[in-house]
């Protein structure tokens, strides 16, 4: 399947905003899915495997959040990639969007290029995962990073990554003992340019460290640089 005949399920009470998201995202030639009420959200989401969510946070009964948190906790969805669409645009709120799990996120009102834009990086992200080969196993400690399939484990057990926490993770495991730099970063795992917010970086490092759990020294921090994977002691 091509990037741009991917599916796309957009999650907003708001219709006049779904109906332009779906009408720009369609131009792309995106297959685009509506819903404006969020009770109905697992069903629709299982209903048709959506390759990327458009997911708005403030929603009455069931605010995006909630719905975020869930998505993570499914099996059969915790993979998905998530960008939030949000009128708030001040940093706690984008942080708390970050730490639920999303992968990215758009303030509103936003410029619908942006939009496109940020859709097509994040979905060419998620593809990339599954062209890598067996060769990319990696491992310190008990640590085991599987790009073949797509998996961490730690100890043996499988945790859960989003996209965006796999492609960080790997490229700090490949880059063992070298600093990289929150611009690198940026760069590199989301494919911005560097005058995005760094804190973006440091609230995804923070989510790996909590995943990791005992290993979650392997991930040291330079301060005022970056971080670095580090064999464990």
């Amino acid at each position: 399947m091509s990037e741009k005949s991917k599916c796309i399920l957009v999650v907003d009470d708001e219709p006049d905003v779904t109906e332009l998201v779906k009408y720009k995202l369609e131009q792309e030639g995106y297959h685009c899915e509506i819903l404006n009420n969020p009770l109905s959200f697992i069903s629709k989401a299982r209903e048709i495997s959506p390759d990327l969510i458009l997911l708005d946070i403030m929603m009455p009964e069931l605010n995006g959040l909630q719905l975020c948190k869930i998505i993570r906790s499914d099996p059969k969805m915790r993979s998905t990639p998530i960008i939030f669409l949000t009128a708030r645009g001040e940093a706690e709120d984008r942080v708390k969007g970050l730490e639920s799990g999303a992968d990215d996120y758009v303030a509103k009102p936003f410029n619908t290029k942006e939009l496109i834009l940020r859709v097509g990086k994040v979905l060419s992200r998620g593809h990339l995962q599954h062209e890598y080969t067996n060769k990319n196993r990696l491992q310190i400690g008990g640590v085991m990073l599987d790009s073949s399939i797509y998996q961490l484990t730690v100890d043996d057990k499988e945790i859960p990554l989003t996209a965006t926490e796999f492609r960080l993770l790997k490229l700090l495991m490949e880059r063992k003992n070298r600093v990289q730099t929150r611009e690198n970063l940026l760069i590199n795992v989301w494919n911005y340019d560097t005058d995005i917010e760094t804190r973006t970086v440091d609230t995804h490092i923070r989510r790996l460290r909590e995943k990791l759990g005992p290993y979650a020294d392997l991930i040291e921090t330079i301060r005022g640089v970056g971080y670095k994977a580090v064999d464990l002691k």
